[in-house]
């Protein structure tokens, strides 16, 4: 706490006319003005708002040079006095980022060491800095063996309980939580406080697997942002093995009314994905899936989830993770049809034969890997029924800059971009590409 002003005392100064006089005299100086007040100085709310500013200024400009020189540089400022370290402190520990395996061991030997300090006769309910942590960021931190992925996951399971105030949690798609560091994360204090939670990635070899996954969001009951990573076509080897063992009727629907923004990525089905299905989701506005189609994968439920929640959706982008090898299943060609208030539609490859809709679809962007001849004359046909669309984003390519020949800009896919440009700004819609900048002369 900053400590209160001290208010100095000028001493008097003596005035001596006649210093060789048997009784000499002497009286002091008045000042003709009066002595300046001291200053006052800044509550700790207002020094709170200035170093948070300042923190928010060196994340964002050292953000190419990445997060250890942002970080040196925060951490220099705890380093000025002991008044700056008191109200710095919370903000440093605010947003955790961890790049290294061995800054994750550090930081659970730090909240480990003050937990045990802390005792229950204190005022403060939870010890620092694990009270002070609202994000932690794994998504950057390397797992290069499973004896790395075993020592993450002890670590997490001993970190996670001493974080009771913690928002967001992005873990890195590299590392699958064991069933221990989940039920960490499940039942600790607060765990109605989480807010996002990005990359969580879980081996599913039996739908018994997931059980910690949905008890975790159930417990989570403010969640508004969740990001899902599957094993891919495997899981539909173990639905279609499983799926009728195990009863999942015993599963009670999700209570997450303020989910607004839901990830799944390389899951064609799952129990937790049946549950999302029957569970409502009021919020729901952004949905990304990657897309299995049901004729060929009969167990998918891409289709159906769409078709359930489709209705409240204001976004929808299909998206295939790059593994290898990579497969690519044709989208719903009925995605306008059941999601009649779509913003922004993304699409993945192969390109569908989307159907137009009898009334104005009120969609504005259009994503798409890149501009296909084939793919021209079934845009063309949408059009009357999307009276608002304005952009369309070739996701996968980029526009040749200055320097290049005219010829070059001709030819392939600029070519082809070329053409779609021309085409599409007669109808007033503009082409952009993947860094969403338009055409450049």
């Amino acid at each position: 706490m900053m400590h209160e002003p001290t208010v100095l005392v000028t001493p008097p100064i003596l005035l001596s006319p006649r210093p060789l006089a048997r009784c000499p005299g002497a009286f002091s100086l008045v000042p003709l003005l009066p002595l300046p007040p001291p200053r006052k100085r800044l509550p700790l709310d207002v020094w709170s708002g200035i170093l948070a500013h300042v923190f928010r200024s060196y994340q964002a400009g050292y953000a190419h040079r990445g997060s250890c020189s942002a970080q040196d540089l925060k951490l220099g400022l705890l380093l000025v006095c002991k008044d700056w370290k008191a109200i710095a402190s919370p903000l440093f520990y605010a947003h955790v980022c961890i790049a290294t395996l061995s800054s994750l061991e550090k930081l659970a030997w730090c909240l480990r060491s003050a937990e045990q300090k802390w005792d229950s006769i204190r005022r403060i309910p939870y010890s620092t800095p694990g009270r002070w942590i609202r994000t932690l960021d794994l998504s950057s931190m390397p797992v290069k063996s499973p004896a790395d992925a075993y020592y993450a996951d002890a670590l997490l399971t001993v970190i996670f309980p001493l974080l009771p105030f913690m928002v967001r949690c992005d873990m890195t798609p590299l590392l699958s939580l064991s069933c221990r560091a989940m039920a960490s994360l499940t039942y600790r204090d607060g765990a109605v406080n989480l807010r996002s939670l990005k990359s969580i990635k879980k081996s599913f070899i039996s739908p018994s697997d997931e059980d910690p996954l949905i008890e975790l969001l159930r417990n989570s009951v403010n969640l508004e942002e969740i990001e899902i990573v599957g094993s891919g076509l495997e899981m539909v080897e173990v639905w279609l093995e499983h799926a009728q063992e195990h009863d999942l009727a015993i599963h009670q629907p999700l209570r997450l009314s303020r989910l607004r923004k839901l990830v799944l990525l390389s899951m064609p089905c799952s129990s937790l994905m049946y549950l999302l299905l029957r569970s409502p989701l009021p919020s729901l506005r952004h949905l990304t899936i990657t897309p299995y189609d049901d004729v060929i994968i009969p167990a998918s439920l891409v289709r159906r989830f769409i078709e359930v929640h489709g209705s409240s959706l204001t976004s929808l982008h299909l998206f295939t993770l790059n593994s290898w090898p990579t497969a690519m299943f044709p989208s719903p060609n009925t995605i306008l049809h059941t999601c009649p208030n779509l913003y922004h539609l993304s699409l993945e490859k192969p390109l569908p034969a989307v159907l137009p809709t009898k009334s104005p679809h009120p969609l504005k962007i259009l994503s798409i890997p890149r501009p296909d001849a084939q793919f021209l004359p079934v845009l063309e046909a949408l059009l009357p029924s999307l009276p608002d669309l304005k952009l369309i984003h070739a996701r996968d390519v980029r526009w040749l800059r200055g320097g290049v020949s005219p010829r070059a800009r001709t030819a392939g896919v600029q070519g082809e971009m070329v053409a779609w440009r021309r085409r599409l700004a007669r109808r007033g819609i503009e082409l952009v590409d993947a860094d969403w900048q338009p055409w450049s002369e």
